[in-house]
């Protein structure tokens, strides 16, 4: 019988998802199947029940589903703990396995596919939500020299940076959190996080994760922001945002979201197949139309 795989989400018609994983299959000589879900806003845990009852090997999960896929999960990787949230579930004869690949995909995109290097680079995420919160661990296992988190709402960047309201994998990662920094961390490493009116310096790494993208609006930056050869990075793919305009008008240079979501994507596949694909001729593949 073929391994049936799914994303879950609501809306979904428009999921790339069944496409990336189909090339994934192909170029790795893997017999699966993997399609699109819609589940009910009010019956995401049945909706996955009844695909994992027919045989579902395991399931990809977008919006608004990662937080109830996160309770959902009997047993959580560490960056899923960290994030707060799932977007990976494996499913075995131990239950379900809730992971989440978004931090790595956004870090195999920008090391991999864009040649940045993270360590020793200061970094502004913009954001305070699930998208932000998902990418904070994997950012500072790469050793930035600081991680600074801006939000519209400042108490809501410095809620995601407090200490009693972090996990262990957090605390480990960061300096200015605890004297903990495991061997191969970067013990300069600082994270810190408050509104926009508190960003200060220049940046060589500007992610955006806030939602401003999909309204069309630009969060309030400051002129001089980008250091010499710094990258602007919208998680937001498909269309030129306000934001990567404002980056480019400032001698950035600019990266959307594409990336991400194929390399979350393969290790996504890594982690159910144990093999992993090559993403290159995927991003190639999506671009082309």
């Amino acid at each position: 019988m073929t391994d049936r795989y799914a994303v879950f989400g609501n809306p979904i018609a428009h999921s790339k998802s069944p496409r990336i994983h189909a090339a994934f299959a192909e170029q790795t000589g893997q017999t699966l199947t993997y399609e699109a879900i819609l589940a009910p806003l009010d019956g995401f845990a049945a909706a996955v029940a009844g695909f994992r009852d027919e045989g579902g090997r395991g399931a990809n999960v977008t919006v608004p589903f990662k937080e109830q896929a996160f309770a959902l999960s009997n047993r959580l990787s560490e960056r899923a703990q960290a994030a707060g949230a799932v977007n990976t579930l494996t499913f075995d004869a131990e239950g379900v396995l809730g992971d989440n690949t978004d931090g790595i995909g956004l870090v195999n995109d920008l090391a991999g596919n864009l040649g940045l290097e993270l360590a020793g680079k200061r970094i502004l995420l913009m954001g305070a939500g699930g998208a932000a919160r998902g990418v904070v661990l994997p950012l500072l296992e790469k050793a930035p020299s600081e991680l600074f988190i801006v939000n519209r709402t400042a108490a809501k960047a410095r809620e995601l940076v407090a200490p009693a309201s972090l996990p262990a994998s957090f605390n480990r990662a960061g300096k200015a959190l605890k004297d903990t920094v495991p061997s191969g961390h970067n013990a300069g490493a600082t994270l810190a996080a408050g509104g926009y009116a508190d960003i200060s310096g220049r940046f060589d790494l500007v992610i955006n994760a806030t939602a401003a993208s999909l309204a069309g609006d630009l969060p309030p930056l400051p002129s001089g922001l980008f250091a010499d050869g710094a990258l602007a990075y919208d998680m937001m793919y498909g269309k030129d945002t306000p934001f990567l305009a404002f980056a480019r008008s400032e001698g950035a240079r600019c990266a959307d979201g594409l990336g991400m979501l194929v390399e979350q994507a393969a290790a996504a596949f890594f982690l159910w197949r144990g093999v992993r694909p090559a993403t290159a001729p995927v991003i190639a593949l999506l671009r082309a139309g």
